[in-house]
C-alpha cells in the first residue's frame, strides 16, 4: 500500500510533472476523468508500482503518459488486447485501460466484446466525447444524430452506439456510466470498478469543447459541462423525455453487476490441473 494514502489526495503525487504542461484543450472532460481515476487509486491505496495503465490512440490515449506508474501506449484499438496479455502475465498488477469511443468501439470493438466475454480482471474506462478529437474531428460510433463533424458535413445520419448495453450483453460483470459533471460520483464509480473482481467497463461521458463543441455551436466549455445535467436520468426520474443535447437521457451509476468466474484465476487453475502450471505462476 502506498503510504501517501494517509495524506489528503494530491494529484501531483501521481503525475509525471516533467510531461507538463499537458496537451488537453481548455474545458476538455478528459482531465476530469484523469483526476477521478487517480483519486480512486489513492483511496484504494494502490501503490504506483502495482498499477499498470494501458491506453490506445486518441486524446484519451495520451493520458497514460502523464501517470507516474507502469504505463503502455498501445496501437489504435488494441489497448484491451495489450492489457489482456499483461494481466495474464502479471496477475498481481491492477490493470486499467483508458480508451476513447472511436478507439474502443470502432477499430477496437472486437477486442471489447471478447474482453467482456472472458471476464479477466481489468478495468476499462471509455472516455466518450462523441468524436475523433485528436485525428481530425471525424464522426465516431457515438456521435449524436444530426451533429456536424469533418466526415458528416450535412449532419450525422447514423444511429448512436450504446456501449454499456454492448458490454452488458457481451458478458461484462460490471458496467457503469457517469458524466464528468458529477466528479465525486465518477470517482466513486471508478473506485468500485477497480475493486470489482472481474472485467469492469465504465463509460465516462466527456466533452470535446474545441473540435466538436465549436463545430456544433454547443456553447462555451462551462455551458457544455452544465448541459450534462440534462443528459442523465436516475431511475427515480421515471419515464425518459427528449433532450436537446445527446440522445438519451442516459442512465448513470452502476448499470449491471454480477459475480462470475474471473478468467485469469480460472485459466491458471485449469492449467495447473492439466499441466502443473499456468500463465502468471511464479
Amino acid at each position: 500500500m502506498d503510504t501517501r494514502t494517509e495524506l489528503p489526495f494530491e494529484i501531483r503525487d501521481y503525475l509525471r510533472l516533467d510531461r507538463m504542461p499537458h496537451f488537453l484543450c481548455p474545458g476538455c472532460g478528459h482531465g476530469i476523468a484523469l483526476r477521478a481515476l487517480l483519486n480512486a487509486v489513492h483511496e484504494l491505496g494502490i501503490d504506483r508500482d502495482d498499477l499498470a495503465v494501458v491506453s490506445g490512440i486518441g486524446c484519451s490515449g495520451r493520458l497514460s503518459a502523464y501517470i507516474d506508474a507502469n504505463t503502455v501506449h498501445a496501437t489504435h484499438g488494441r489497448p484491451l488486447a495489450f492489457a489482456t496479455g499483461l494481466k495474464l502475465a502479471r496477475p498481481d498488477l491492477h490493470v486499467v485501460v483508458i480508451t476513447g469511443d472511436g478507439d474502443c468501439l470502432a477499430i477496437g470493438g472486437n477486442h471489447l466484446i471478447h474482453a467482456c466475454r472472458r471476464n479477466l480482471d481489468l478495468t476499462c474506462l471509455m472516455l466518450n466525447n462523441e468524436v475523433y478529437g485528436m485525428t481530425g474531428g471525424q464522426a465516431s460510433p457515438t456521435t449524436a444524430a444530426a451533429r456536424y463533424t469533418t466526415t458528416t458535413p450535412l449532419g450525422n445520419h447514423e444511429p448512436v452506439f450504446d456501449a454499456c448495453k454492448l458490454a452488458e450483453g457481451a458478458g461484462a460483470s460490471f458496467v457503469g456510466r457517469e458524466v464528468t459533471l458529477q466528479a465525486p460520483a465518477l470517482k466513486n464509480l471508478i473506485r468500485e470498478a477497480i475493486a470489482h473482481p472481474g472485467f469492469a467497463f465504465v463509460e465516462v461521458m466527456s466533452d470535446c469543447t474545441e473540435i466538436y463543441g465549436r463545430k456544433n455551436e454547443l456553447g462555451s466549455s462551462p455551458e457544455m459541462v452544465l448541459r450534462q445535467k440534462h443528459d442523465v436520468r436516475p431511475e427515480s426520474y421515471g419515464n425518459a423525455v427528449e433532450r436537446p443535447f445527446r440522445p438519451g437521457p442516459w442512465r448513470t451509476g452502476v448499470l449491471a453487476k454480477n459475480e462470475r468466474a474471473e478468467f485469469g484465476a480460472a485459466y491458471r487453475a485449469h492449467c495447473r490441473a492439466h499441466h502443473g502450471g499456468g500463465p502468471g505462476d511464479v
